[in-house]
């Protein structure tokens, strides 16, 4: 009884040995968190919030998450679903009767735009672009504080494949998802996601703050200009984040988000399933669901994840089901969440049933 007592608390001292020589080797900046069964395991912060204040980051600062809030936008979507006001075969341009897609097909649906598979252009194509912060030359960030204002970027281009075809990563879809959201529920987005979804998990640290006026406690993201200079990315991002990427949290709050949604406070049973069903095949063993990734392997979920990456963000959260594991990182540099998550997914066993509390 005693040998078993003591394999965890190795298991969990060698996870945070490991956490600690990547922090130390790669000059990671951010917060990690590691929960099995909603007992801490990890709980660490690492490197700078502002590096000319020489404010440290600390486990409870927020910190930018880019495209992993599409998670957010999703269970938006599904919620007003549940209340009727849409559904998932909804055509998406009968909605949007305000606003004007000349070269949009009308059989786009709302379960195309959730999974990435509407065949719509984006404002931000990842598969052909890699500079982010290019975009503004034409746009200027600081226009873009609600989703119609990215419409002028995509709205008038051509499709880029029939609807349903095949699954093609869409920023773009996630802002006509924002706008769905919003015509429907008479809301503006950001303020049914911290109403409707913040609120209710108890997220009270999270928010969809102006990069010009960050609230206290929040890590400002760093990347590096053409000469490899360290610079803030004030410049690099939309002055206000929405449904495609933006939001801020801490590492407490992105588990009380998994807690909300596995516990069904956010949605029904039957609604939270169909959010996490494996709905398209993305490559090999990863599949997406509703505004999450998905591992499968053998038939059988291994992950649900989400993560973001922008200038100066870097960004992973995932469940792993089988051994109730949940693992947040975040990172106010370009890169550094997935290397994090590697270091977990090497040193924890988390495809077998733990049965210790």
């Amino acid at each position: 009884m005693k040998s078993e007592q003591r394999e965890p608390q190795a298991a969990q001292e060698q996870l945070n040995q490991a956490i600690d020589n990547e922090a130390r080797s790669t000059g990671f900046s951010g917060a990690v968190s590691v929960t099995r069964k909603e007992q801490a395991l990890t709980a660490r912060a690492y490197g700078y919030a502002n590096l000319a204040e020489e404010r440290l980051n600390q486990f409870n600062t927020r910190f930018g998450i880019a495209s992993g809030c599409k998670l957010f936008t999703a269970v938006a979507v599904c919620q007003l679903v549940e209340q009727g006001k849409l559904s998932f075969d909804s055509k998406v341009l009968t909605v949007l009767q305000d606003y004007e897609f000349p070269r949009f097909s009308p059989e786009i649906t709302v379960h195309q735009l959730l999974t990435h598979s509407s065949g719509i252009p984006d404002y931000f194509d990842e598969e052909v672009m890699d500079d982010f912060a290019a975009l503004w030359k034409e746009t200027p960030m600081y226009t873009l504080r609600r989703p119609a204002d990215f419409l002028p970027l995509f709205a008038a281009l051509p499709m880029k494949f029939t609807p349903g075809e095949r699954f093609h990563y869409n920023n773009a879809g996630y802002i006509m998802l924002g706008l769905l959201v919003e015509a429907v529920s008479g809301m503006k987005f950001t303020d049914y996601v911290e109403q409707q979804i913040f609120r209710p998990c108890g997220m009270t640290d999270s928010g969809y703050f102006a990069q010009d006026a960050l609230p206290a406690n929040t890590a400002l993201g760093y990347t590096e200009n053409e000469h490899g200079e360290t610079i803030n990315n004030v410049y690099s991002l939309p002055v206000v984040g929405g449904p495609d990427g933006g939001a801020f949290v801490t590492a407490a709050d992105m588990q009380r988000l998994w807690i909300g949604l596995f516990w069904h406070t956010l949605l029904l049973p039957a609604t939270t399933e169909l959010l996490l069903t494996p709905h398209i095949r993305e490559d090999e063993d990863s599949y997406y669901g509703y505004g999450v990734w998905i591992q499968v392997r053998n038939g059988k979920v291994i992950k649900y994840h989400v993560m973001g990456s922008d200038p100066g963000v870097s960004f992973r959260s995932a469940v792993y089901p089988a051994s109730g594991v949940t693992f947040t990182a975040l990172c106010n540099r370009s890169r550094g969440a997935y290397r994090m998550m590697q270091v977990l997914e090497a040193n924890l066993p988390l495809q077998q049933e733990d049965d210790h509390p």
